[in-house]
């Protein structure tokens, strides 16, 4: 779709969509999303691969999935938790190339 074609942004979809990149937007929560990519991980596990306790882990994995970011699923006292569908790992995936460190350098556009 061209940008005349698309739909204007509703006042209610922007303020979902700021608050869900401003959930990502913490430094511990994107560690976490990019530790979790498509793979399903329990807070244990997500807390000692990004050096933080599971009190704080679990903290922020409550923003996440308050956000709508990520799912959780409950299997007997073991709470796993996943990116919610495969549009968000791409948009991570987009957001971690174009945004990492050798990306974000000036070059010369030809």
């Amino acid at each position: 779709m061209s940008e005349e074609e698309q739909e204007p942004v509703s006042p209610e979809d922007a303020v979902l969509t700021a608050d869900a990149l401003k959930a990502m937007g913490h430094p511990l929560r994107w560690r976490i999303l990019c530790t979790l990519g498509a793979d399903e991980m329990m807070v244990g596990e997500l807390a000692s691969r990004t050096g933080t306790t599971q009190s704080n882990m679990s903290q922020h994995l409550d923003q996440l999935r308050n956000k709508r970011i990520l799912v959780s699923r409950k299997e007997g006292n073991r709470i796993y938790y996943r990116v919610r569908n495969e549009a968000l790992l791409e948009l991570i995936d987009n957001m971690r190339s174009v945004l990492c460190e050798a990306n974000l350098e000036d070059s010369p556009r030809s």
